[in-house]
């Protein structure tokens, strides 16, 4: 009899999701020595290799492929359990595992993660930051109870509940202050300093002054809004970023934010779940909850941007 415990396909599951064992570990808690022993006591059992290890990366094997598709149905089943006990408990309780958006999390997460904590303090929260694919990704396959992103996704089996809608603004040369803001035509004429691709920030910021056929002249990319700012401060081009990163991103460095002219490119942040999550009904309210939160204190910080 085959002895294999839910504690090896989770490590399994992770290290094939990051395909770096000191990452995997880190993300199971426990140390890489210890993955590499229960990874070899799960190849034992099986009495076949999963991993291919190279010196730099790790690849699964044909049979290590197979074996994670039936892996992740068995701990989606597994997780699925859990979520309906802890659906029977008021107020929601255990392990709460949400994703966040890179061009929202250093902004909205604390006033998140302070809203769960005053009202649900029996939640043991665990947050991750990626992209909107990789949100989506997590969500379907189970590993994440909900996502808060940009709306709409378009994806039939989640369900979406909009938290407040937010204006880009332009940030451009501390020098540039008391000039005209450029229209969305001008801005394709311009240096444009936009995040990179995978980021939704960047589909969005083209769309409002772009064509797919007719991209900004001179474009250039950034891996962060951080980056980006920086950039603007030191001359190279102008950008644009989320209201609600202004305060954070422009207090080090030598820009002006401008509102651009009507109508304004903007953005709704929300909350979206997988529809048959037997956890909808308490997230429903979180995002009530989250919602009001932003009506009370809005996440904007409209101090500094020039009308």
């Amino acid at each position: 009899m085959i002895d294999i415990t839910i504690k090896h396909l989770r490590y399994f599951e992770a290290l094939a999701r990051h395909r770096h064992f000191g990452r995997a570990a880190e993300d199971c808690g426990i140390s890489q020595p210890a993955l590499s022993v229960q990874m070899k006591a799960l190849e034992d059992m099986l009495a076949t290799p999963l991993i291919e290890r190279g010196a730099k990366h790790l690849r699964l094997t044909s049979f290590g492929e197979t074996f994670l598709d039936r892996v992740r149905e068995i701990l989606q089943a597994v997780d699925a359990l859990g979520d309906l006990a802890r659906a029977s408990h008021q107020p929601l309780v255990g392990r709460f595992r949400f994703g966040i958006i890179p061009t929202a999390a250093p902004y909205f997460l604390p006033r998140f993660i302070k809203c769960l904590t005053q009202n649900y303090p029996g939640l043991d929260l665990r947050p991750r930051e990626a992209v909107t694919q990789k949100l989506i990704e997590g969500l379907l396959g189970g590993s994440l109870d909900t996502a808060i992103v940009a709306l709409p996704m378009s994806e039939p089996s989640l369900h979406e509940e909009a938290l407040f809608d937010e204006d880009f603004v332009l940030v451009r040369a501390r020098a540039e202050a008391d000039s005209p803001v450029p229209s969305a035509k001008l801005l394709r004429e311009m240096r444009l300093l936009l995040l990179e691709e995978g980021h939704c920030f960047r589909d969005q910021a083209l769309s409002y002054c772009s064509t797919p056929s007719s991209l900004p002249r001179d474009l250039m990319e950034g891996s962060s809004l951080s980056t980006l700012v920086q950039m603007v401060g030191a001359g190279i081009g102008v950008t644009l970023i989320p209201e609600m990163a202004v305060a954070i991103e422009t207090r080090s460095a030598s820009v002006s934010v401008a509102r651009l002219a009507s109508p304004r490119p903007s953005r709704t942040i929300g909350m979206v779940w997988r529809k048959t999550n037997p956890l909808a009904e308490q997230l429903g309210d979180i995002a009530q909850m989250v919602r009001q939160a932003c009506l009370d204190a809005p996440a904007n910080d409209a101090g500094n941007i020039a009308p």
